[in-house]
């Protein structure tokens, strides 16, 4: 099991739930707009970070 991927798995998972609640957020019209801006920028670095991570690592067996 490859740590890396896994920890890129949970950052990426993290990233869409902070984008998701942000963007509900600003739909609903809820009053404090620096909260939503802060999940929102949180959510996608933790989005990218996540993905890099996913793609960067190499998968190799090892015997």
């Amino acid at each position: 099991m490859n740590l890396k991927r896994t920890f890129g798995l949970i950052l990426t998972i993290l990233g869409i739930v902070g984008l998701i609640y942000a963007a509900v957020g600003f739909v609903q019209g809820t009053e404090n707009t620096k909260a939503l801006i802060v999940y929102g920028i949180l959510g996608l670095l933790f989005f990218l970070t996540g993905i890099g991570l996913v793609r960067n690592t190499q998968d190799v067996a090892k015997i």
